[in-house]
């Protein structure tokens, strides 16, 4: 009887216990879930120049709400000649890449879901002259 009752006592209390702390650890949860999603990382990256070192890009990169965003920038140290910016980035199971031109300088932004890499590079008096090295930037 003793123990039968000891037992009922220690659930009770281990019941009582676990309902008074549900509401805190929710809340403490979502609170922190909420930290969490509010949060974003910024990657800034660059100076990345052109094989002959007449033109290089730099930016930003971070994730905000499911979505990748890139802010860049563009300087050409000639001018008179193209300076090109090239993106490829792995996008819903496959890979996609653009350019951006410019004489000078130049800001540029582009962002999308689905994201999962982007590299980035620059050529200069050409889309495909004088590139310089691949770079990862997310």
């Amino acid at each position: 009887m003793r123990k039968t009752l000891a037992l009922a006592t220690l659930a009770g209390s281990m019941a009582v216990t676990g309902l008074a702390l549900t509401p805190a650890a929710q809340a403490a949860t979502q609170t922190a879930t909420a930290a969490t999603q509010s949060t974003t990382t910024t990657v800034k990256w660059g100076k990345f120049f052109s094989s002959d070192g007449k033109a290089y890009t730099y930016g930003k990169t971070w994730k905000q709400g499911g979505k990748v965003y890139t802010k860049w920038y563009g300087v050409d140290k000639v001018g008179g000649k193209k300076a090109w910016v090239w993106f490829e980035f792995y996008q819903n199971g496959s890979w996609h890449k653009f350019n951006k031109s410019w004489d000078g300088k130049v800001v540029g932004a582009w962002s999308g879901r689905g994201i999962k890499k982007v590299y980035t590079f620059t050529c200069w008096e050409g889309k495909f002259d004088n590139c310089g090295r691949k770079y990862r930037i997310y």
